[in-house]
């Protein structure tokens, strides 16, 4: 595996998907309080569509998320899928959606990252944790 390359989404990960779909996008446990999406992105070098979930964070018609990977030193590999492809899905609660991603620039990614940490502390922990700066990708609805 090369430095860009991750491991297909968990067990963990898939078990949310799951419960995020048959619950109408509730989940219990630890992302119960979190506001949470499904972003399902096209595999750049396989081209097979997989989706993950995503704490977000609304802004006016688009929706932010953040490619923290849990303060890894690597983007996770969602990341790099809408980077070659920025055609998305996203499911909030029970509406899906084609959506376009795109990812903020460095002038917009700081100050869109304040406000993302400052709804999600832990955030705030991946970025300390890295030297990478976390990007910040916005969801906007096709």
């Amino acid at each position: 595996m090369t430095s860009h390359e991750q491991a297909p989404p968990s067990r963990g990960q898939e078990r949310v998907v799951t419960e995020f779909r048959a619950r109408g996008g509730q989940v219990g446990g630890y992302h119960a309080t979190m506001q949470l999406l499904l972003l399902t992105t096209t595999g750049a070098r396989t081209g097979q569509r997989g989706a993950v979930p995503l704490t977000y964070l609304p802004d006016g018609d688009r929706y932010l998320v953040t490619a923290g990977n849990a303060g890894a030193d690597i983007h996770p590999a969602w990341y790099h899928n809408l980077a070659a492809n920025p055609d998305v899905t996203v499911e909030v609660g029970t509406e899906a959606f084609k959506a376009v991603a795109v990812i903020a620039d460095e002038a917009e990614r700081g100050a869109l990252y304040k406000l993302f940490a400052a709804a999600y502390p832990q955030a705030a922990g991946y970025q300390a944790q890295t030297t990478r700066p976390v990007p910040v990708v916005i969801l906007t609805r096709r």
